[in-house]
């Protein structure tokens, strides 16, 4: 099977899903033999994994399988596609435009975001200056992880989220292990939130999006490639401490979300939006409240009490259900027990 002007497979991210944007990076050789997979593995695929003398392989929801040169899972190394030298320079070519240089900046911090919203991680030799890391060259290991719209995705997050009596939303964390949809589940949020869900008694409200990433809005060029919703605001690439803060003090959100916080700067910036009555829904990497204890800057979060919800994403057969909620009293306690 070949993808099909029509888009195939059939994705949620619109016309031609993510696979023109993707297919454009890939060298190729890569290119025709992911074009030639079948729907049943494509409509799966979470991540193309790209390493220098290794199998090709697919990431998909139910684990990595290594592909062979006609598209089919291989049986084993032996029959897979192997990747070579030449196969890595050309893909870091296409996700760069022939100009690597011009994205020394994302490329020191491990990662590129290509139009749609698609994460490219890279590996390979660290360039170090001052004892920090520069760049990378000697590039060996690019990663893409597949950027999906699910259009529903929060529905069975809402209900538990939204304050009925404020007409607004409860200040919300939502933590999981990797791979588990936070990002495609708050995408979503975000886009109710921001158009209303009258049936709950929430009206459309503004939000202030910070997309540190690309990874949320998609945008490309400044506009949104995904539904974010018709009263939310995107400040793209900026880093989520100051764009929280930038938000606050110019577009006047009721509602500020964000992706991945974690550092002692983004508590501070959120603290000071929670001072101001805004709203906040953001994500953290975490598999409990106990693991989230341990890192300073969260574990002060929780000590605050001011963070209304806590949601666990898992993932029992598909990415993005809600295992568990916690209130605050939860985190507070787990957060002095460990301080």
């Amino acid at each position: 099977m070949s993808l099909s002007a029509a888009g195939r497979p059939a994705s949620r991210n619109g016309p031609g899903g993510p696979w023109p944007e993707v297919l454009a990076v890939l060298p190729a050789a890569i290119r025709n033999i992911v074009s030639a997979a079948g729907d049943d593995i494509l409509s799966r695929v979470e991540e193309i994994r790209i390493r220098t003398l290794k199998p090709l392989m697919l990431g998909l929801d139910s684990g990595d399988v290594m592909i062979s040169p006609d598209g089919s899972p291989a049986a084993g190394r032996g029959q897979a596609y192997t990747v070579g030298e030449e196969d890595v320079n050309r893909c870091l070519q296409l996700i760069s435009g022939s100009s690597v240089y011009a994205l020394e900046e994302e490329i020191r911090n491990g990662f590129i975001t290509i139009a749609g919203g698609h994460r490219v991680g890279i590996t390979g030799k660290a360039v170090l200056e001052g004892g920090r890391v520069k760049t990378l060259k000697y590039i060996s290991g690019i990663n893409i992880r597949i950027s999906r719209e699910v259009i529903g995705a929060a529905a069975s997050l809402m209900p538990k989220i939204i304050d009925r009596d404020g007409k607004t939303i409860h200040h919300t964390m939502i933590f999981s292990p990797p791979r588990c949809g936070k990002t495609t589940v708050l995408r979503d949020a975000v886009r109710i939130i921001s158009d209303g869900l009258p049936e709950y008694g929430l009206p459309g409200q503004a939000v202030g999006l910070v997309d540190e990433r690309s990874e949320i809005a998609g945008c490309y060029q400044g506009i949104p490639q995904r539904n974010v919703g018709v009263r939310t605001d995107v400040l793209d690439g900026c880093p989520k401490a100051e764009g929280m803060i930038m938000l606050l003090r110019s577009m006047g959100p009721s509602v500020i979300a964000t992706d991945e916080i974690g550092r002692a700067e983004d508590v501070r910036a959120l603290e000071e939006v929670l001072n101001a009555g805004v709203r906040v829904i953001f994500t953290v990497h975490g598999s409990s409240l106990e693991e989230l204890a341990l890192r300073p800057a969260l574990n002060y979060l929780f000590r605050l009490g001011v963070v209304d919800r806590y949601v666990l994403l898992g993932r029992r057969g598909r990415a993005g259900v809600v295992e568990k909620v916690f209130g605050a009293e939860d985190a507070a306690k787990t957060g002095v027990a460990k301080c």
